[in-house]
């Protein structure tokens, strides 16, 4: 081997030499070998909100039984509400009776008197017969003879111009009537009208109470278009400041149950007491013609000034043909309580 080139020997790098010989496994496992390279996952975008479907759309989706009901349930609360307009409309002013006609059936009223108030009718009273068949009703009182309809002051003012109606008098009582009164036992109470007077066991009948709280009349007699009548209601006119002016419209207002061409005369203007509560009483003659003969009723009104929104009016009227009964005029207004 003289001739052969010397080989060098290489160092391992670690301070030790290992010549020719393989490197040992752990040796190369300290070798230094390049780093991995970092991989990024990236997330996907988030998808786009859904386009808002417009109304009609969606309605679409429900069920068709749903959109039927629903349809349904709207024309019916259109009709109620329909309905409800047109009874307000139509069903209410519809006229006050008048006057019982001695045929049994009572007349509407074509026109209230001044500043009246419709009263509201009571289901209380029963109704019955008021006299033969052969008699004539009592016609109601003519339009053109009423004045307009007015409220509060003006219609005391248009009242004071009626030519039916004189001014009142000065105060005075009230005439005893000539007579024995009928017989009474108990009273009656109108609760609705706050008032409470007697009752008559003989003669007075329960008549059709509307439009009054409380009514009863006399038997028809024979050969008169006209009975007695006697009443009670909140006062169906327009309330005065002083109680006198309102009994003024109230007398006033009771020419609806007399024949046609009734006048009033004066007869008594008087305060009463009923039972504790104040009140104004009138008398008058209600004077009339039928059949071309001159009649008269003996009549009185009365109110008595009770809690309640309304005075209370008593209402008795007696005509010529049943003057017998002009005392039972005094029983009823001397026996005015308050409830």
């Amino acid at each position: 081997m003289g001739d052969l080139p010397y080989a060098p020997i290489v160092p391992n790098g670690v301070g030790r030499n290992y010549g020719t010989k393989a490197v040992p496994t752990y040796v190369m496992a300290e070798a230094e070998t390049a780093p991995l390279p970092k991989i990024t996952v990236e997330e996907p975008p988030p998808p786009p909100p859904p386009a808002r479907r417009s109304l009609p759309a969606r309605l679409g989706d429900l069920p068709m039984r749903v959109i039927y009901r629903s349809v349904v349930g709207v024309v019916a609360a259109l009709a109620v509400a329909t309905a409800a307009v047109v009874f307000f409309v139509t069903g209410w002013g519809k006229g006050t009776p008048t006057a019982a006609g001695p045929g049994g059936v009572e007349p509407l009223a074509t026109v209230a008197p001044a500043g009246a108030v419709t009263p509201v009718p009571s289901d209380s009273p029963a109704p019955s017969v008021l006299s033969g068949p052969s008699s004539p009703p009592v016609p109601a009182s003519s339009p053109a003879a009423e004045p307009a309809p007015t409220q509060g002051r003006s219609a005391l003012v248009a009242a004071q111009a009626d030519s039916r109606v004189p001014k009142l008098p000065s105060d005075r009582e009230l005439a005893r009537f000539r007579g024995h009164a009928a017989a009474t036992k108990g009273r009656v109470k109108d609760k609705r009208s706050g008032v409470t007077f007697v009752r008559f066991v003989k003669g007075w009948k329960l008549a059709r109470s509307s439009p009054f709280a409380t009514r009863r009349t006399l038997p028809g007699a024979k050969g008169a278009d006209h009975r007695g009548m006697l009443a009670s209601c909140p006062v169906p006119i327009a309330v005065q400041e002083k109680l006198k002016d309102t009994a003024f419209l109230a007398a006033r207002w009771t020419l609806n149950y007399h024949p046609e061409g009734s006048k009033i005369t004066w007869t008594a203007s008087q305060p009463i007491k009923a039972g504790k509560r104040e009140g104004w009483l009138l008398g008058y003659r209600v004077n009339y013609e039928v059949g071309g003969k001159k009649h008269l009723s003996n009549a009185a009104v009365a109110l008595v000034d009770v809690p309640s929104a309304k005075p209370a009016l008593v209402f008795i009227t007696i005509p010529d043909a049943q003057k017998k009964r002009w005392t039972d005029i005094n029983t009823v207004m001397s026996s005015l309580r308050a409830l």
